[in-house]
């Protein structure tokens, strides 16, 4: 029994490992970029934090991106010009 148990939590801790790896993508037209909180706000009115370690400097206003970010967060974890 003690295996049995053992082995369904080992696969339920792999599973939950892998749900809480999925990422969300998206694109969007910068609006404005405040460095200052590492936040970019987009046309549409949705407001990002920016991960540290992603270069603000090159995004200004104006600027379509794509965008990735974790699941369930408003925490960007890459920002890429685009073309749209």
């Amino acid at each position: 029994m003690k295996k049995i148990v053992s082995a369904a939590l080992a696969g339920a801790m792999l599973a939950g490992s892998a749900f809480a790896a999925f990422a969300g993508e998206g694109e969007g037209v910068v609006a404005s970029v405040d460095p200052a909180t590492r936040t970019i706000m987009l046309e549409d009115g949705s407001a990002w934090t920016v991960a540290e370690g992603i270069d603000l400097d090159a995004l200004a206003a104006g600027d379509a991106i794509k965008v990735t970010y974790d699941d369930g967060t408003t925490t960007l974890t890459s920002v890429e010009k685009a073309d749209m």
